[in-house]
């Protein structure tokens, strides 16, 4: 009998093993970065991805205390050369995790789908009453192992996830190859946000209205790694909570900002009252 697994937000992709140019090695990918920032709002945490256990666990170890952690066996952990910093940067693929499987029985408030290398399945069993997607790793291909990412369309096959969601984050930059991923979004009644570092955040409606938000500057930003997926994270938990999308847009950006400020995952996530000192600062 499959595990019924009851959080209050769980994400499902590839934790990373991020290799940066001076050679060292930290815990990477959207499903590490979103769900530690919903740990850090208050929320229990679940991350289910495949990897090597032992150097998975490893990797999380100091955020042991704050996150869940479900890890699907797999011969390798994917793991990514990574240099550059925002639009610039590139990832090339060392290693790979494999598909994490369709035979899924999630029972989460919400739910986020969170693939960083098209490992995320497309369909699973159990409750959820909130479901994101952040597709980058939908759109990522590479020829082989040691090899820099390349963008493309998602495959049709992932492209039917957006019809169970309630909301979508993409880069502006992701937006091309997303253009029918988001279309389906927005007929079954999601929201689409779209992050575009400093200039101003879009936000669309299914209405088919667009919201252009203001970004405030950051003074000093210090390592945006990971900023998109604590934007995420922010951002569906503000939803999930009933608030407006501008208002939603607003605290995830706060949240970005926040992990731009500081250097690595461990002090850099911020904890919902540094996300509001952040708000009311840029409100002054």
């Amino acid at each position: 009998m499959k595990a019924v697994l009851r959080f209050d937000y769980a994400t499902v992709g590839h934790v990373t093993v991020d290799v940066l140019p001076d050679g060292s090695r930290r815990a990477g990918g959207a499903a590490f970065y979103s769900a530690l920032q919903a740990a850090r709002l208050g929320l229990r945490t679940l991350i289910l991805t495949r990897g090597v256990a032992a150097e998975i666990e490893e990797l999380l170890a100091p955020h042991s205390h704050e996150l869940e952690l479900r890890v699907l066996p797999s011969e390798h952990t994917t793991t990514l050369l990574t240099s550059g910093a925002g639009a610039q940067r590139s990832q090339r693929v060392l290693a790979w995790g494999g598909p994490i499987d369709d035979d899924l029985d999630l029972d989460s408030s919400i739910l986020h789908l969170a693939p960083v290398a098209r490992e995320t399945p497309t369909r699973w069993s159990g409750h959820s009453e909130f479901v994101g997607l952040t597709p980058q790793g939908l759109l990522r291909q590479w020829p082989g192992e040691d090899r820099e990412i390349e963008l493309a369309a998602p495959p049709p096959a992932s492209e039917r996830l957006a019809d169970n969601c309630n909301a979508l984050v993409l880069s502006e930059h992701e937006r091309a190859n997303c253009a029918t991923l988001i279309a389906r979004a927005l007929s079954a009644g999601a929201l689409v946000a779209v992050t575009d570092g400093a200039a101003p955040n879009t936000v669309l409606l299914p209405s088919g209205d667009v919201l252009d938000l203001h970004v405030p500057a950051i003074d000093d930003p210090r390592d945006d790694l990971g900023a998109g997926d604590v934007f995420a994270a922010a951002f569906f938990v503000a939803l999930a909570d009933g608030q407006a999308p501008s208002d939603a847009a607003h605290f995830a950006t706060a949240a970005a900002a926040v992990r731009m400020r500081g250097e690595g995952a461990g002090g850099a996530v911020g904890s919902r009252e540094e996300i509001q000192a952040r708000l009311r600062a840029v409100s002054r």
